[in-house]
């Protein structure tokens, strides 16, 4: 399959390392102009030196905001007045028990994990839709069907991610934009490596064999047995993005290796 997205713009929040770095690097070797962003500038422009290291011929595109409020939206829509794809990735996640869990703890997850990807679907779908051709998806997780015990908060913003998804692709049926979510599981991300790392040096392991324990103690359930790689979890987002793609929508699509024990 040649997934060709050349002459697309797509934007990818929260692309500065992990899964959302993968998801641009994907698009990138795809043919897209890849919008990155992240925090701060020198996070921006670090991963846009090690794209294009990896894509030489790549147009990058570096934004550094915030999407914890309304602003860091504003500050996008500045550079990027249109796009065609919108990969809804930023989000933050840790474990709290749900009596120790504050209005305001649930308040910044809610505003970051949904209300980012809400702000920016309201802020360029409707010019997908004039266009005739646009993909937006939401990077969820398998935790928005297995709410964890100890990120309940973590868990709900995730199932609302989904509805909003559902929702929109109802909203923008027959327009020829899609509107999907991709649920990845436990991913050997940086923030999993450097959660890992110091038990890995001290037993003398690879991470990969240690994050393998990991989900088998976690996630029981695995089928793959064994971390994703953010390269993984890219190329579903990818093909979804993709006009090969073009007949799903809707879909709350697993990259969880199995983990969600349901045949649906």
């Amino acid at each position: 399959m040649n997934i060709d997205l050349s002459g697309k713009t797509a934007l990818v929040t929260a692309s500065t390392a992990g899964i959302g770095f993968a998801i641009a690097e994907g698009l990138a070797r795809a043919g897209a102009r890849v919008a990155l962003n992240g925090r701060t500038s020198s996070s921006v422009d670090d991963a846009k030196k090690r794209l294009l290291a990896q894509v030489p011929n790549a147009d990058v595109i570096a934004i550094a905001a915030d999407l914890a409020d309304a602003d860091g939206v504003a500050k996008i829509r500045e550079v990027l007045d249109e796009i065609d794809i919108l990969v809804n990735n930023a989000g933050i996640y840790g474990p709290q028990d749900f009596f120790e869990t504050g209005d305001e703890i649930w308040e910044r997850y809610f505003q970051v994990n949904v209300m980012s990807g809400v702000r920016l679907s309201r802020t360029y779908l409707p010019a997908m839709e004039a266009r005739g051709w646009g993909r937006v998806v939401f990077i969820s997780s398998e935790s928005a069907l297995n709410i964890p015990a100890d990120m309940i908060h973590y868990g709900v913003t995730k199932t609302g991610q989904l509805s909003v998804a559902r929702g929109l692709a109802k909203r923008m049926a027959g327009t020829g934009v899609t509107v999907n979510s991709v649920l990845p599981g436990p991913t050997l991300s940086e923030g999993l490596q450097s959660m890992l790392k110091d038990q890995a040096q001290q037993e003398g392991r690879d991470i990969e064999s240690v994050a393998t324990d990991f989900v088998m103690q976690n996630r029981p359930s695995s089928v793959i047995q064994r971390a994703a790689t953010p390269e993984e979890v890219a190329n579903m987002v990818v093909y979804v993005c993709s006009q090969q793609a073009s007949a799903t929508s809707g879909a709350a699509l697993r990259v969880d290796g199995g983990v969600v024990d349901d045949i649906v």
